[in-house]
């Protein structure tokens, strides 16, 4: 679906699969990526072919007006129109997405980070970070918080500590969500893993662990350029296969 900012004109592209989880007939709001400006939308069913085709069958002709055989009443004076009722309350559903959902619609190609990390200082540094490099951030709560909003998008970029959710950093809940995760999605997304245990950039434990990325907790404080770097580096490498699967698609 496509919506048009009646401020700035600009043109939002709302992904199928997330208009898919609105009820139909339900009125969402989303926020212009471009002048943050609230917009309403609502999922209209695609009206019936068949009814709208219909041939609407001829009416019988109206019978004569008769005489009245008593003179008619004189016309009473209109009640007063009943009080509108109250309109409904919806209670939020949890399974609902738009209370599942981490951001509001954005428009196509916008850069989406979760952060899963609980200490404070090394959370604050991170979120900096992100900020600076443009990206949309969300924050998980917790693991089940972290997988909830998985559900509902597809992050380009996820950096989370290796003991966030667990006592077992290789036991970690979200690291094996993302090892069962489509090949196509999972290419799609960039994990970045702060640890205490290994180097920066170990690429063997990247392999290993199925990420894409190893930061030492010591270098919390370059994150941001490590991570530009390294997304650079992926995307490069990824480049000629994603223009080969688009040409093979188109």
């Amino acid at each position: 679906m496509d919506v048009v900012c009646n401020k700035c004109k600009t043109k939002i592209k709302i992904p199928e699969k997330n208009i898919q989880k609105i009820p139909k007939g339900q009125v969402f709001s989303i926020a212009c990526p471009k002048c943050k400006s609230k917009l309403s939308v609502k999922n209209e069913p695609a009206s019936s072919p068949s009814k709208n085709a219909q041939a609407k069958k001829p009416s019988k002709p109206a019978a004569p007006p008769q005489k009245p055989s008593k003179p008619a009443a004189p016309p009473q004076k209109p009640s007063k129109p009943a009080a509108p009722s109250p309109p409904e309350t919806k209670e939020p559903d949890e399974d609902d997405a738009s209370s599942g959902s981490p951001f509001e619609f954005l428009e196509e190609g916008a850069k989406t980070v979760m952060i899963c990390e609980l200490d404070s200082t090394a959370r604050a540094k991170i979120r900096t970070a992100m900020e600076n490099m443009e990206y949309h951030i969300s924050e998980a709560e917790s693991h089940r918080d972290a997988l909830k909003q998985m559900r509902f998008h597809d992050f380009t970029l996820i950096v989370i500590n290796e003991m966030f959710g667990t006592r077992d950093p290789d036991m970690n809940h979200i690291l094996r969500h993302v090892e069962q995760l489509p090949m196509v999605t999972r290419r799609e997304m960039f994990i970045a893993l702060i640890t205490n245990r290994f180097r920066t950039m170990d690429r063997m434990v990247a392999f290993n662990k199925s990420i894409n990325l190893v930061i030492n907790i010591k270098d919390i404080g370059d994150i941001g350029r490590i991570i530009q770097r390294s997304v650079k580096d992926n995307d490069n490498f990824y480049r000629v296969f994603k223009e080969a699967v688009k040409k093979f698609k188109g």
